[in-house]
This record gives structure tokens, sequence and C-alpha cells, in this order.
């Protein structure tokens, strides 16, 4: 039987040697985001046939496995027949697969045929962005985000400083402590907040861009980040004090200009099923929202 072990920053390394340069066209597999929602989604991972299987638990989802990481096609359908046999034994795993992107999912048709079963996991699909629209905010469909930016510019006297000293860190910490703690509290965003302080003070060994802004030198928002590859920046956490008209509209578009503005693409994750959240990122006008599925496959 498989033996799993619960992530800790110290895999970073071996986690890097499988992801190399990054090939996923969603968020999910950074070790930043891993590790970021370690606690939440009960992050564990083994290695099996030379690959590295990572397993997930969420609330309503069950236990879940993601796309093993480094197989060969030689020795894939050895690996999932393993998982298999893992999901037999384990009765919190509905599905077999969360997380899975289209290529993996056509591998899978191939081999599996009419034993697979997916489903298009639509509250997870990732919005993905142009850099370059959101820096320039041109156009009829941004021109509300533009004014929104233009009026905390006009508004404000405010400051950008990079999250890398301690004085900074830990106003962004104590910032997030007084944003969470005027939301209605749950398991997800108590560990939120505890994953948001342990990346806080790792930043740079998790390779993550970080940006505060400071109006009237008090601490008004943040945003943390990191560049996967040349085409890909994932937005990982944005809070900001909504005192400040136009202060996210701010916060995106500078910290595209300032930190990501070599990358063709900026992923800002999924709007988890939240209308509000899914208006505010459809205003923002994504190319595409990439694709996830939940994948299951029916035993002989």
């Amino acid at each position: 039987m498989l033996q799993f072990k619960t992530l800790e920053l110290s895999d970073r390394e071996l986690f890097m040697k499988y992801l190399g340069d990054y090939n996923f066209n969603t968020y999910e597999y950074s070790f930043l985001n891993l590790y970021l929602w370690r606690e939440y989604c009960n992050v564990e991972y083994a290695i099996l046939n030379d690959a590295l299987i990572i397993k997930k638990t969420e609330e309503g989802k069950g236990t879940v496995f993601m796309q093993p990481i480094g197989y060969t096609k030689g020795n894939l359908k050895d690996i999932i027949s393993e998982l298999i046999e893992y999901k037999k034994s384990n009765s919190s795993m509905k599905v077999l697969f969360s997380d899975i992107e289209e290529p993996f999912l056509e591998e899978l048709k191939k081999i599996y045929d009419e034993k697979l079963q997916y489903f298009q996991d639509v509250k997870n699909f990732d919005y993905i962005y142009e850099t370059e629209k959101l820096i320039k905010l041109n156009g009829d469909k941004l021109r509300k985000r533009k004014s929104q930016y233009n009026h905390f510019v006009s508004s404000y006297q405010y400051s950008i400083k990079d999250i890398s000293e301690d004085k900074v860190i830990n106003d962004c910490i104590r910032f997030a402590e007084e944003w969470f703690s005027g939301q209605q509290s749950n398991h997800q965003l108590v560990c939120e907040l505890k994953g948001i302080k342990d990346i806080m003070h790792n930043l740079k060994l998790l390779n993550g861009l970080g940006m505060a802004v400071y109006v009237n030198d008090v601490i008004a928002g943040f945003t943390i980040g990191e560049i996967v590859n040349k085409n890909m920046a994932i937005i990982h956490i944005e809070k900001g004090d909504t005192i400040y008209n136009g202060i996210y509209a701010f916060i995106n578009r500078t910290f595209a200009e300032l930190y990501l503005k070599d990358v063709k693409h900026i992923n800002r994750e999924e709007d988890i099923g939240i209308p509000g959240l899914r208006r505010a990122k459809l205003a923002y006008d994504p190319i595409k929202l990439e694709k996830k599925y939940l994948v299951d496959i029916r035993r002989d």
C-alpha cells in the first residue's frame, strides 16, 4: 500500500525536481500553491514508480489524486492501477482524480476508453488574462477598471514596497489578520490565514513575489504571486482595504506592471462558484477559462 508523507517546506527541492519548467496551464501544481493550502487540502505525497503522486482531501470533494508527475507512457497504466487499488480501500474517495487538465485527460481516454468517466469542474476553471491588457487597461470592457485605477492614483498619497523587509512582512501579516477578522470565519479562511503567514516568511525560498501598498504610510493592501515559466504568472493572494476606492484595480495593474510585465499570461485562479467573485474576474476580460476535470475510472 502506498505510504504518503505530509507536505513540508523542505520538500520543495524534491517537487522542483519533478515539476522542472512548469508545464501546466492551471495553477494547481505550483509548489507555492500546494504549500499555501497544505492544511486546508491536507496535501500529502508519495513516490510511485519514480513518479510524484500528490493526494489532497478537500471539503465537499473528499480525497483525490492529482495528475501523477514524472510518469512515462510505459508505466502510467501500472501507476494508475495502484491508485485504483488505493481508492478501493478509501471510502472518502468519490473519484480518482481532480485538477486534471485536458492533455492528461486525452492520454487517459486512449488507455481506458469507455471505462473513463470525467466531468468538467466548472467552478474551478482558471481565469487566464493577457498581461499586456491588465497593464494597459485599454478597451470598453476594461474602462471601469481603468477608471477605478485612475481614481485611486489621483485620490491617495500612496507608496509601493516589496515584501522582503521584516517590517513590510509584519505589516502584511497584521493586515491579513485584520482583513480575515472582518470575514465570517470558517475552516478555509483559518487555513488560508495560516498559509499566508507561512509563505510571507519564506517568499524567496518559494520563488514568490510580493508587493504591499501603503496610503499615507499605512498599509492598505498586498498581493503575492509567482512566475512559473516564460508564458505564465500566477496570482495567489490579493487583499485590499476597500475603504480606499479603486484599491483592487490599483493592486492588480501595478503588480502586473512592476513584477510580471515580461510574462505573456497571468492566471488569477478560479471563482469557486461565488457569483461576486465570478463577476469580478470576468470584469477583467479573461482571454479564456482553463478547464479542469474530475476523473474516475470504472473497475473491471
